[in-house]
């Protein structure tokens, strides 16, 4: 309830109205792909979370990640998987490798040389699942890690890993209009874990991982987004999943799941901390397919 004063005799008459209900959220099917992390590791560093000498345990970041999994298909998603290969530890952060809008497939082409094949395995894998329609990028291009899709405008992050020449490449291959924002805190590398779409009209983001231009606007699309906190952020709870309704993120992100409860959506936890050593949170394991 808030309580509203109105004035017009001696004393203020309060009365008690109901706060505004928020709007109902409407979960829609999705398709994800997935790379299970049976050769997950941390070998070398290539952003501010990855320490090679930190142990890790592979075994339990494969259960983190089928419990991912089953999550998905317990909210009724389709999950598709593509097989890991050995020698690629980061494979299983398959957002990484493609963005697909409308059944048009724009492939990845990574930054570090150590992730570099990945991206023709997946590659291969649309083409086996009947994709034709399927580009690889001539610029720096990481893919869904830095391209949010909303259902009306691509964002596309740029300041660490995607160029941003590559920007205007995916306008040009998936047909779609593309808003291009600034990251300037190495933490938060891709707009995957500095920026969420929680509905077409919403997203959730950390201000300050962008640049004052980006976050003016940010303010000017979602003038009522949701803002998380540095708590938030540090956790990676914006490397999350929204199917609409349903909104899957690290277990630790606590004050967002109360943020995003508040506006109608359910917070879905999951426990992925054995990936977070790479980086890593619930989307960058995932790949939605919109076809």
């Amino acid at each position: 309830m808030t309580s509203v004063s109105i004035l017009g005799g001696a004393e203020p008459v309060v009365l008690d109205v109901a706060a505004p209900a928020a709007p109902a959220r409407v979960p829609t099917a999705r398709r994800y792909l997935m790379c299970e992390p049976e050769h997950f590791t941390v070998e070398y560093r290539i952003n501010p979370w990855m320490d090679p000498s930190r142990p890790v345990d592979t075994g339990l970041a494969v259960e983190q990640w089928t419990a991912l999994k089953e999550t998905y298909e317990r909210l009724g998603h389709r999950v598709d998987l593509i097989d890991p290969v050995p020698g690629l530890p980061d494979m299983v952060f398959a957002a990484n490798s493609g963005t697909v809008v409308d059944g048009r497939v724009l492939g990845a082409r990574f930054r570090a040389p150590q992730r570099a094949a990945e991206a023709e395995h997946f590659r291969r894998w649309f083409l086996a699942n009947g994709y034709r329609d399927v580009v690889m990028p001539s610029r720096i291009n990481e893919a869904e890690g830095d391209f949010a899709w909303t259902g009306s405008l691509l964002l596309a992050g740029t300041g660490f890993r995607t160029d941003p020449q590559a920007h205007a490449e995916a306008q040009e291959v998936l047909g779609v209009p593309v808003v291009s924002l600034q990251l300037v805190d190495p933490r938060y590398y891709h707009l995957d874990v500095a920026l969420v779409v929680l509905s077409e009209d919403l997203v959730a983001y950390y201000p300050e991982a962008f640049s004052p231009g980006s976050r003016r606007v940010l303010r000017r699309l979602y003038p009522d987004a949701v803002l998380a906190t540095a708590d938030d952020a540090a956790c990676l709870g914006l490397n999350a999943v929204s199917d609409g309704r349903n909104v899957v993120l690290p277990v630790e992100a606590t004050h967002l799941a109360e943020q995003v409860a508040r506006r109608g959506f359910e917070p879905i936890p999951v426990d992925i901390s054995e990936l977070r050593k790479s980086g890593g949170g619930p989307k960058c394991c995932t790949l939605e397919i919109r076809d």
